[in-house]
């Protein structure tokens, strides 16, 4: 009798140490992930780029496919004292929990749309006219595509965000040297593998000063997306992204909540997809340049590019 009471007060203070133990552990992540977030606010420009936007406010998101999450991805620049903003980089991410699968599909700027309430223009002219609620209108408009949620990144923040996530650099084929300096600063790239950091890479994914312009721009971006990608799922990378987190807070808008960004984090974490599908429209299928009151266009037949749209994320 003795001895089973001995035995059940043993078996009793192991498992108070296995929970201490535990709730040790859990302070020290817990103290290490708000350290490592509140470093990453400290590090970035506080003021913001790109906060204040009146029309961020407007977006009126339209739940996605079930079992898919749609995602509007806008990249914008704004330099120096202009007020207007634009918008470089125009991609829906599609991410598919349940299968672990995640699609990446961008949108040429120079694609010519019909802009509701504006008429026929490039499709980037109408983030400029009403920011992300009037592009999602046109990407439903002229594709056929709902978008539940939109990002903004500001390029400011772009450069710190690389750093922080990879502060020795990432690595890129570079296909062919690249120079070009303007008002943005200088691109001075060379042929070959090439460890870039956050102002290097920013530079490879916007060069498009050669004969393939735009299209070569879109395939590098996706390009950097998913090197990224890798470097984010890495030990290494997942060590930094709570600092990641807070290093980017001042450089993006979104209509996602705190809890939703975290459920779609653990999720991806858990369930990394193995690669990242790829299409650039109107690139990968039928197209051609034209010109509009003396502005260079990309022309496309529009039933046929909604259907590709469509089969693709659908």
């Amino acid at each position: 009798m003795e001895n089973n009471r001995m035995a059940k007060r043993k078996k009793k203070r192991k498992r108070s140490r296995i929970l201490v133990t535990l709730l040790f552990l859990f302070l020290i992540i817990s103290g290490y992930v708000l350290y490592e977030y509140w470093a990453g606010i400290r590090s970035a420009d506080s003021d913001g780029p790109i906060s204040g936007e009146e029309n961020f406010d407007d977006f009126k998101g339209v739940a996605s496919p079930e079992g898919k999450t749609n995602v509007l991805l806008l990249g914008v620049d704004r330099r120096g004292n202009e007020t207007s903003t634009r918008s470089d980089t125009i991609m829906i991410a599609q991410y598919d929990a349940e299968n672990d699968q995640m699609k990446l599909l961008s949108l040429m700027r120079d694609t010519y749309v019909n802009i509701p309430g504006v008429g026929y223009s490039k499709l980037n002219a109408a983030f400029a006219y009403g920011g992300p609620e009037l592009m999602r209108q046109t990407i439903k408009e002229n594709f056929g595509v709902n978008l539940e949620y939109y990002s903004v990144v500001d390029f400011d923040g772009f450069s710190n965000i690389v750093n922080t996530l990879a502060p020795n650099g990432v690595e890129i084929e570079v296909e062919k040297d690249m120079y070009y300096k303007d008002s943005a600063g200088t691109i001075d790239l060379e042929q070959g593998t090439q460890t870039l950091n956050g102002d290097e890479l920013l530079g490879y994914a916007r060069f498009r000063h050669d004969a393939r312009g735009d299209y070569a721009r879109v395939e590098r971006q996706q390009k950097v997306i998913k090197a990224l990608k890798e470097e984010a799922m890495s030990i290494n990378g997942l060590t930094k992204l709570p600092r990641l987190v807070g290093t980017i807070q001042p450089y993006i808008e979104t209509n996602m909540g705190k809890m939703t960004i975290a459920s779609f984090g653990k999720d991806f974490i858990l369930n990394t997809p193995g690669s990242i599908e790829t299409k650039s429209i109107p690139a990968d299928i039928e197209h051609w340049d034209g010109r509009v009151n003396g502005a260079a266009v990309i022309m496309h037949n529009e039933e046929v590019t909604k259907q590709a749209v469509q089969e693709f994320l659908e």
